[in-house]
């Protein structure tokens, strides 16, 4: 088939080459150009995978093989394995138990997160608080000394904590298992409808998602519960959806406060779905959630907890963040204190947009809920003054999970009744 006549016919497979070759630059680049050792390996593994489904993809572009979806799924699964799985696998077997952080990335066999939340379990169980002393931070602390995140983030480091150094006790494991099972509980309580290619790699195969569960994975699997809560909460017909919901939102709240604004879409969508009752349900869930977490921490040691979680993020703790993007807000906030009183007014008249929008089209379906999420967390990153640029991955994970939702409705509301009152087979929704 003439290239000319394959690139008009098949508009979504040629999407998959673009996604797949940039993809692949990225993770060659990656492989080249990172100081980080975990980054080089992620590179090395997911620059195959993504050069393999690339050719995959175009393959299928030139032949117009019969077996379209099939082709598609498996240049999907390949780039995924290879970007995902193997370098997790290589990099979780070569950890040595006694490697000692420091300041020499050449070497990390994960990034600083994964040894501070499994650091964090372990001081749970020893002093009943994840987060070390004032005293012992001191005046100048190590920014890699500090536990930015809520205690339910320690429960991905209690596998480590209680069964020691292994390699399937690395807490990547537990975010890949986290990540994958609110995913697979998601697609089954919508009633397991046909997945979009493009919401898969989106969600599951782009380098985002990949490289973070590779090296870190803490964000992935936030992202992949706020996916749940937001099917959960707006499952119709289900009177206890706004419980489930507020609950599951009190563990991403005090697993990582980026998980606060999905919160917040999810109040709105509920009070206008449901009414006052189902807000009030949702939110009662959510403030009793919080505080039987957070309240027995709070009270062993409440000043560590405050410059943990809610100082050290913003920068107003002891040490600076060590966030750091090519953002706008960033960018704007390092030119001096007139910059970063500007960062915060853009962020403040970005989230005062946002809010207005909820409030005059608030989110009724799950599919809403994660959009406007996503635009939320994507103006944040932007516009925030310490923040990285892998935290990408929310808004364009994110939109991978809008469109398998899309994808979802618009099966379901196919399927109008025959003259009889029974319903019928809904037509199949495109995989592009």
């Amino acid at each position: 088939m003439p290239l000319r006549a394959a690139l008009r016919r098949d508009h979504a497979v040629v999407l998959d080459v673009v996604l797949y070759a940039v993809s692949g630059a990225f993770a060659v680049g990656t492989a080249f150009g990172s100081e980080f050792y975990g980054y080089r390996v992620w590179g090395n593994c997911a620059s195959v995978g993504y050069l393999a489904a690339a050719l995959l993809s175009a393959w299928l572009l030139l032949t117009g093989d019969r077996r379209r979806a099939r082709v598609r799924w498996t240049a999907a699964a390949v780039g995924w394995g290879a970007a995902t799985l193997l370098p997790l696998g290589l990099l979780v077997a070569v950890r040595d138990p006694g490697f000692r952080w420091g300041p020499w990335p050449w070497s990390f066999p994960s990034q600083p997160e994964v040894w501070v939340i499994e650091r964090a379990a372990r001081a749970l169980l020893a002093d009943g608080t994840p987060y070390l002393p004032l005293a012992a931070l001191g005046p100048t602390p190590n920014p890699d000394d500090y536990t930015p995140y809520g205690p339910a983030m320690t429960l991905f480091g209690m596998p480590r904590a209680l069964f020691g150094d292994h390699a399937v006790t690395d807490a990547r494991i537990a975010f890949l298992v986290v990540f994958l099972g609110a995913l697979a509980l998601s697609w089954h309580l919508l009633g397991r409808p046909p997945v979009p290619v493009r919401a898969a790699q989106l969600l599951v195969v782009g380098p985002l998602t990949a490289l973070t569960l590779a090296v870190a994975g803490d964000d992935v699997a936030v992202l992949g519960l706020v996916v749940l809560a937001a099917v959960v909460a707006h499952r119709p017909g289900v009177r206890s959806a706004p419980l489930w919901a507020g609950l599951l939102c009190a563990v991403l709240i005090t697993m990582k406060l980026t998980a606060v604004p999905a919160a917040v879409v999810l109040a709105v969508g509920l009070a206008a779905e449901r009414g006052r009752r189902g807000a009030a349900v949702f939110l009662g869930a959510l403030a009793a959630g919080t505080t039987a977490l957070v309240v027995p921490v709070l009270l062993v040691d409440p000043g560590a907890f405050v410059e943990h979680v809610l100082k050290f993020p913003v920068g107003l703790g002891r040490s600076g963040s060590p966030a750091s993007s090519p953002f706008p807000g960033h960018l704007l906030a390092g030119t001096g204190p007139a910059g970063h009183a500007l960062a915060m007014v853009l962020l403040l008249a970005a989230a005062a947009a946002i809010a207005a929008w909820l409030v005059v089209r608030p989110p009724r379906t799950a599919a809403d809920a994660v959009g406007r999420t996503a635009t939320g967390l994507g103006a944040a990153i932007l516009l925030a003054p310490a923040t990285r640029w892998g935290y990408l991955v929310y808004p364009v994970a994110l939109i991978g999970a809008a469109l398998l939702l899309r994808a979802r409705s618009a099966t379901a509301g196919s399927a109008e009744p025959d003259r009889t009152g029974a319903p019928v087979d809904p037509p199949p929704v495109p995989l592009g």
